[in-house]
Parts: C-alpha cells; structure tokens; sequence
C-alpha cells in the first residue's frame, strides 16, 4: 500500500480489497497498514473491522504468536464499548476462541496452565454470552489429544454433542473424528468418516487438503492406492508453498517417501523452499520438517546422500547435510514442546513417522515419474582415470572409438565419452603408438563428437564453431582428409543456424552446399595439394554434400529442387556400393525416401523404404531398422494408413531399445508411435508413448522437442478427464530451470502455461485459471510478430471472467481479442472468435436476465459483424455456419433475459438454416436440441402448447422416418410433459 486511504470509504473498500488476496505476506503486511490507518477514524465498527482481517491475516499466514494479541485488542473493545459490535462482528469474535486456543497451542513457549487458563476463559465467556459449549469441548480434547492423555473421554463430551452454529465446519470436525480413528489404528472406520470431505461434499478455507494429506497413508494401508494417488495430486496442488498449510506439504512429502516417489518428493521439496523460511508457527514447523526428514531419511538410505537439494536460505544443501541440520532443529523443537506438556507425546509422534517402513515399492503418481539416478549430484565427480580392469588398452580403445565412428555404430558415443573423461583427467598419458597417433588428433576427434552431439540437439551455432576447431586441429595433425570433412560439416551447420525466414536459410543452405562441393574438388584434385581422402571420408563428405540438397528441399518445398537432391543421392549411392560401405548405402537409401518424401510422392518413399528395409534385414547394418521402420511409420501416417504405421513404430522402439539411446531418437519414436495410438483411438497408450518420448527428448538434450510432447501429452490428459494428472505434469514441466530462469522461447513457455490455464478450468479451479489467462493475456499483448496467439488467448479470458461474472473486464478482453485479429486476420480465427463472442453473451445473459440482455446482444451483433468479414474472407467453417450459430445463440440469449417472441423467432430461423436432416447427419443432436428448446419457449414459457406439440411431433415423426427412433428421446419427455400439463 502506497498512501494511507484517507477517508471511512476508502479504507472499507482497501479492506475489501485485501480480503481477495491470497494470505501471506503481502496481504499481512497491508493489513497491518489498515488496521494502523483505521486507529486513525473515531470509527469502532471500521478499527473492528480492520483488527479482524488482520487477525485472519496472521491466523493464515502461519503467524500465531501475532493472532492472539489483535484478538486481545478486539476482545477489550467488546468489554467496552459492546453495541460497537454488530451481530456478525460479534459472531466473529466468539468463533475466533477457538483461533486463539490454536495458537496458543502451537507456541511452547506458552505454559500449559496458560492453555488451560484460556479454555476457561472460553468457557466462561460461551456461558455468559449463552453460547453452546461443543466449540469448548472441542478445544478441550485438542489439548487432551496433543499432550498424549487418554483422549476416550474428551472425544465423547465434544463429538456426542450436538453441533452449535459456533461450531468448527463440519469438513474440519469430519478430519477431526477420523483422525481419533486413525490413532486408533482403525483406518477403514477413519476413511468411512471422511469421505464427504474426501469426495468434495464437505469443504472450507482448509478442506478437502487438510483431510487428503492425512488420509494418504491410511488409503495406502487399506489397498486404495490409486485413490491415494489421485488425491494426492489433487491435494498437493491445494497446500502448495502455502505457509499455512505447511503441515499438508510435508505429509506429502512423506507420501512421496513411502512410495518409492523419492524423487518427486525432492521436485515438491524444491518447489515448497520458501516454507523453511515463511512458517513462524512452531508447530508446523515441527510437523513440515518431520515430512521433510523422512523424505531426507529415504533418500540417504538408497545411497543418495550425495544429491543436491533445496533447503534452509544462504548455503547450498546436500540429501544428507540438510537431513543433519533439520533433525537438530526439529528434535529441539519436539523437545520444547515435551518440557511444556509434561509428556513425550509430541517427540513419540515425531520418532513414529520417521520410524515407518515405506508402503509400496513403487507407485507412479505423475505421467512423468523420476528417478533418483536423474537426480543432479551435489559432491563433485570423482577423477576418473584409465580403468586397469577394463580388458582393452587406452590404444585399443582409441583405434576402436575410430572404426566404430566410421561405421556409424550406436556404441560409437559411448567409446568417445569414455575417452573424453579420460583424456581431460589431470593423470592423462597419451600412447606413444604410431597407429594412435599424436595427441592432436584425439583432441580433434572429441571436439567433432561434440559437434555432432550439439547438431542433434539442434544447437547448430555450437555445432560449426565446434567443427571448425576440430578441422584446425585435424590439419595440425596432419590429417587433411578429416579437416575437410570436419570443415564441410561446419559450413552445413552454420548454415542451419542462419537468421531469417525459410527462403533466407534456404539460400544460405545453397551457398553450404556450392563451398562444400568446392572443399570436394579441392580435396581430390590431382596433385600434392590434395586432402588423400580415404573412401570412407569421401563418402561421409558425399553425405554432408546430399544432406546440404535435402535442407534446402526442406526449406523450398520446391518442385525444382528435387532432381538436384536425387543427384546428389546418385553420387553417394554409386560411390558407396562401389567400395562396399553398407552404411552409406543404407543412409543414402533413407536420404533417398525422405525427398520423395518431402516432394510429396508418398508411395514412392514408401517403396523406397520396403526395399531398404529388405536389404536391412538380410545385410544390415542392424541399428539402421529402428531409424528406417520410423520413417516408414511416418509415411503410413501420412498415407492415412494408422494400423500400419503403429505396426512399424512398434516394432522401431522395439529395436531401438536394443541400442544406446543417444543414436536412435527414441524421443521421436515414442511420440510418433503416440500420434498414431491417437488416430487408432488408444488413448491411453498415446498418453504413455508421448510422456515417454517428451522425457526422452529431454535427457538427449532436445528441450523444445520435449517440452513440445509434454504439452502434449497434457493436453490430451485434459481430453481424458484425467485434469489433475495433466496440472502436475505441468507443474513439473514448468519447474525445470531453464524455463523457470526465463531461458526456453517465451512462446513456449507460453504454451505451457496456456495448456496448464486450460486444465485448472476444466478441473473447476476458475479463480486460478482466470489468474493465469489474465496474466498470458496481457503479456502477449506485447507480441507484435503474433497477434493471432494474443487474439486467441484474449478471447479464452474473456469467456472465464464471464464464467466468473465480470463482465466489463470480459467485454475489454473481447475487444482486445478483435483488434488483435484486424492487425492480422487468419481464417480458423474468425470461428473461435465468434465462439467467445457467443459464449460471453449467453454467459451475461444466463447469470443477468433481463439486465444481461442489451450488452449480450451487443456481442451478438459484434459475432454477425465478424460473420460477414468471414464471409468476405471466404472463410468456410468445418461444421454449422455462423449465421446458424449465430441464430441458435440468439435464442438462448433472448430466452434467457425473458424475450420469448425474440427466441422463439430465432429458434426457427435456425432450423430453416439447418434444413432437414438425414440418417447419417452429424447435425441431428443439434437440430434436435433446437426443436426441444423451442418446443420449451413456445409450449411453456408462451403457454401454445398446441404449436409446441405439434412441431415436437413433427420433429419426432422425421427423426423416426430417417431410422433414429434413439434421438427422439428429449422430444418424446417434453412432449409427455407438455400434455401433462
């Protein structure tokens, strides 16, 4: 808060506008500028008001040693001046003993004759103010059950009572009973209690979380793990990094522990760092550290001590340091609270969770399940030296990193990483051996692996720099022919990294592509000068020079370079089979299917492809079948033929898992295997092939690939009603440092955030999603070079602020969505457009009546505006018109706000528009839904029932005519109804 409001109104609507914050800190440091503001005002009912939103203030946002001091203050004013206090400040005031009580409570500095002096304070003040005491006795067996006593007795006189209007809600005294269950070691009885909580029956500030976090283990004990699993996706996302709830996030964490999800655990761990710092009271504190040390506790007992992790502000932590440093402060805070209460309850509670077994071995809780192993080491990695075990020499192994390179074998990453970490170890001694060569060469053979490990991940800049490096060194060595090739595969990759559109990279590919050919005929002219390339460097040289061709194909999509790729090909094909290099001849064959390819000649790529694979199969090479049956998968794709094309892509995961994964692109397999479980309707198995192939993606260094699957892969999560999986694969997603640093493509990260916008809609969040697209809205604003994606974004705010009735900001999103659309008009645009306007107005009209009608038909008149620009456009919608949409929303907006004549009119415009319909018409549910809500506002809002019947009988005798007696339903029950009245 700036400046102090000043005046009585402006304070009230500052209050109200602090209310709508989430708690934390900036919502307590604004309430105490309030509640200072008000002492201000000769106001009692305003400083009333302020002290309570400050007191709500600190009660959640974990500061208790602060709540019960305003709520000191409030209770002197109500023993002074009483009538300042209306009848719902008073309510207030009385319902917050049982805040104090709670505070109190979580403090061990407070004495425990204090705890029981303040419960008889509270049940003093319930029998002079003639309030039922089941609020009291609830109280009272709190402290009976957190000082460990026998709690039978106190459990009766407070949940045998009938409840007061004073009394704790009922979703918070259902976690309540069922935890006295629980303690009693009668899960199924707890489980029974709390299932309206559980199912979303009951709630309130702090349930269903509270009661799910507490619920996952006696869920697991009693074999609901699959329910445990959802609620805990469901229930994390509801405590997460708030203080308040930090309790909730370390039984989580426990959870995480106790299912072999130690991983995960270490994610939400990271994710909830600033709990260590935001958490005042003592006793959560307690209760979120114990979470976190027995997630600590597993983790070192798998031998992870080592892994990095988030913890307590200033240093860096380790598994095992953090675990050291939490159990030295949370064991002194179990101690303190044992001094005040006279028993070892809280220290016996503490040893018994970090003394549980885990519950299951594994149970996969996300669609992107984590391993330790994945997991970023804190300890420095030990030097590595030339293993003496290892059966070949340091020599041996250098000559067959080479032969395995030229092969192209899959295993060939492995022997040039192994010799990497040897050859920049400190102890590193090079072999003094004519066929290894001198120690220059090995440096440029590592550099132009590293090349080529940066070309695969598409970072071509690094690719050339890399390349050429190597090229300098391969001279210095004397190896002319490599520094060619090596300087041929830098021009290629620095063409790729070229700025500019399509056609500015296809040229600068042409210019590659005539300075490689020149290296070639420099390199094999007669005469000293020559590079001597040996067959196999001339052929891979051949392969840069038709990979150049192919780019630029790819680029120009140009009929007219095509003969130019195939030539090329020619060259490659006819040099490889005249010195027997099975590879090439391989690769030139899968060079050769993808340019009929990308010419658009299918069922050529595809002949290629069978005969390439036939020779595969009988000759090898082996590794090369997974890269050919995916290419000819994604032909079949192509060729509309889905059952093929998942017969080959399962048959290249098959194989490519029989090689290093690094060559093979599983990544691309799985996802393309994933697009075609989609076009067979296996969604289920396309959600798993894509989550697959997204962290696949990832681990090869393939960040935008990746991140694009597994937005994906959410949004199909979203399409499968399974919501909450697709948030916490987002959430995961979007924790990932490069995109959480703001390094991804901000139109990426965009996308993930507009995916996760999309599924906390659909889960029923709208407040969050209305946050989230509010925010996307106005940060694509500024995207000059993509106003459709902005138009777009605009146009879903609008319809979720109208969802949640604000409709000024929806109608200002609206507008936003049009002028973004006018800079650029794109014809899919103009439908959803129409969709937003449409749905805003329906929207205003079914929550305003008759108030909502004039703004909502002036959406509508701005969606027929939009319709003739279509028009104009010559824009053709895949489904209905939007002159017939249009019509039918004009009935449902008018029937909404009263205006039967309007609808009605409407209504059967629409039908007109629609025309009749036929036994194979996908229109019929439509045209009938607009019969029956016609035969409503004619037959019972007008009262014509004699009309109404006979156009729902007419209707009734057409569906039964065309063989759809089973879309009659909904008329037939309307009709009944009409007759019976």
């Amino acid at each position: 808060m700036t400046t102090a409001p000043q005046s009585i109104e402006a304070l009230y609507e500052a209050l109200h506008e602090n209310d709508q914050r989430p708690y934390g800190r900036t919502r307590t440091v604004t309430a105490e500028e309030l509640a200072d503001a008000a002492e201000q005002f000769d106001d009692p009912a305003l400083l009333i008001d302020a002290l309570l939103e400050l007191q709500e203030a600190y009660t959640y946002g974990a500061e208790p040693r602060k709540s019960p001091v305003v709520f000191a203050r409030l209770l002197n004013l109500y023993d002074e001046q009483p009538d300042a206090f209306d009848e719902r400040m008073r309510h207030q005031l009385f319902w917050r003993f049982k805040w104090v009580a709670n505070a109190l409570l979580a403090l061990p500095e407070i004495p425990l004759a204090t705890l029981r002096q303040w419960l008889g304070e509270m049940r003093d003040r319930y029998v002079k103010a003639d309030i039922d005491l089941q609020p009291y006795y609830g109280q009272a067996y709190q402290l009976a059950d957190h000082l460990g006593e026998d709690t039978a007795l106190a459990y009766e006189l407070w949940a045998g009572r009938v409840r007061s209007r004073y009394s704790d809600c009922e979703a918070c005294e259902i976690c309540e009973r069922a935890l006295f269950h629980v303690g009693r070691g009668d899960d199924p009885r707890a489980l029974g209690i709390w299932e309206p909580v559980l199912s979303g029956q009951d709630s309130c500030q702090e349930e269903p979380a509270r009661s799910i976090s507490y619920a996952l283990l006696p869920l697991l004990r009693t074999g609901a793990a699959d329910r445990a699993r959802e609620l805990h996706l469901a229930g994390y996302r509801a405590c997460r990094r708030n203080p308040s709830m930090a309790p909730e996030v370390g039984r989580h964490l426990e959870f995480c522990a106790l299912t072999g999800n130690e991983a995960r655990g270490l994610e939400l761990l990271a994710e909830n760092r600033s709990l260590f710092e935001e958490v005042d009271s003592p006793a959560d504190q307690l209760a979120f550290l114990t979470g976190v040390e027995v997630l600590l506790q597993r983790v070192e007992a798998l031998g992870h001590g080592g892994l990095a992790t988030a913890g307590y502000a200033g240093r860096s932590w380790t598994v095992a340091s953090l675990r050291t440093e939490i159990r030295t402060r949370a064991d002194e805070l179990a101690a303190r609270f044992d001094a005040r209460n006279g028993t070892a309850s809280v220290s016996t509670h503490r040893r018994t969770r970090l003394e549980r077994a885990p519950l299951l071995d594994a149970l996969e809780l996300t669609l992107r399940p984590r391993a330790l192993d994945e997991m970023t080491t804190a300890q420095p990695a030990p030097v590595v030296s030339a293993p003496e075990s290892h059966p070949e020499t340091l020599a041996e192994l250098i000559i067959r990193a080479r032969e395995l390179d030229e092969e192209g074998h899959p295993e060939a990453d492995t022997a040039w990483e192994r010799l990497h970490a040897l050859a920049t170890a400190p102890d590193y001694r090079h072999p003094d051996d004519p066929a290894v060569g001198p120690l220059v060469r090995l440096r440029a053979e590592l550099l132009e692996h590293e090349a080529g490990l940066a070309e695969r991940k598409e970072d071509n800049a690094t690719a050339a720099a890399l390349a050429e490096e190597a090229a300098g060194l391969y001279e210095d060595a004397g190896r002319t022919g490599q520094a060619v090739l090596a300087r041929a595969r830098a021009l290629l990759a620095a063409a790729e990294a070229a700025d500019g559109d399509e056609t500015a990279k296809a040229e600068a590919v042409a210019a590659a592509h005539a300075a490689i050919c020149r290296l070639h005929e420099e390199a094999s002219a007669p005469g000293p000068a020559a590079a001597q390339l040996t067959p196999h460097e001339e052929a891979a040289l051949l392969r840069v020079r038709a990979a150049a061709r192919g780019l630029r194909l790819q680029f120009t999509r140009s009929q007219e370079d095509v003969p130019a790729a195939f030539a090329e090909l020619d060259l490659l094909h006819e040099f490889a089979t005249r010195h027997a290099l099975k590879g090439q001849i391989s690769g030139a064959g899968l060079l050769r299917a993808s340019v009929h390819a990308m010419s658009g000649d299918l069922p050529a790529a595809r002949a290629q492809l069978d005969s390439l694979l036939d020779r595969l199969r009988a000759g090898g090479p082996a590794w090369h079948l997974p890269r050919t049956l995916g290419l000819r998968g994604r032909v079949h794709l192509g060729m509309r033929d889905a059952e093929a094309a998942h017969t080959d892509l399962t048959e290249a995961v098959r194989l490519a898992n029989e090689w290093p994964a690094a060559r093979m692109d599983r990544g691309r397999l799985h996802s393309d295997l994933g697009e075609a479980c989609l076009h067979l309707g296996l969604l289920d198995e396309a959600l798993r092939h894509l989550t697959r192939g997204a962290e696949m993606h990832l681990r090869q260094g393939d960040r935008v690939d990746g991140f694009c699957a597994y937005s994906n892969a959410a949004q199909l999560s979203i399409d499968l009603d399974r919501v909450e999986d697709a948030i916490a694969l987002l959430d995961s997603v979007l924790a990932e440092p490069d995109i959480a640093g703001g390094e991804l493509d901000d139109r990426l990260t965009a996308q993930l955030r507009l995916t996760r916008a999309r599924a906390l809609h659909a889960g029923g969040d709208l407040k969050a999603a209305t946050t989230e697209f509010a925010a996307l809205a106005a940060e694509s604003a500024d995207w000059s070079d993509d106003p459709g994606s902005h138009a777009m974004i605009a146009g879903e705010t609008a319809v979720l602020l109208a969802e949640a009735g604000e409709f000024g900001p929806a109608r200002e999103a609206l507008d936003q969505a049009l002028a973004a659309h006018a800079t650029s008009p794109e014809s899919a645009r103009y439908e959803q457009l129409s969709n937003h306007l449409r749905e805003v107005a329906r929207l205003q009209a079914q929550q305003q009546g008759e108030e909502g009608l004039r703004p909502a038909r002036a959406l509508l008149a701005e969606a027929e505006r939009l319709a003739a620009a279509a028009a104009r456009a010559g824009f053709v919608p895949q489904g209905r018109s939007l002159e017939t949409a249009l019509a039918y929303e004009h009935g449902r907006v008018n029937a909404y706000a009263g205006a039967y004549e309007e609808s009605l009119t409407a209504l059967t415009q629409t039908l007109t528009l629609l025309g009749e319909v036929g036994s194979g018409d996908e229109r019929i549910g439509e045209w009938t839904e607009c019969v029956r809500l016609a035969g409503v506002v004619e037959g019972i809002y007008l009262e014509r029932t004699g009309p109404a019947l006979a156009r729902i009988d007419a209707a009734v005798g057409r569906l039964t005519a065309i063989g759809r007696p089973d879309a009659t339903t909904p008329l037939t029950e309307l009709a009944a109804q009409l007759r019976d009245e």
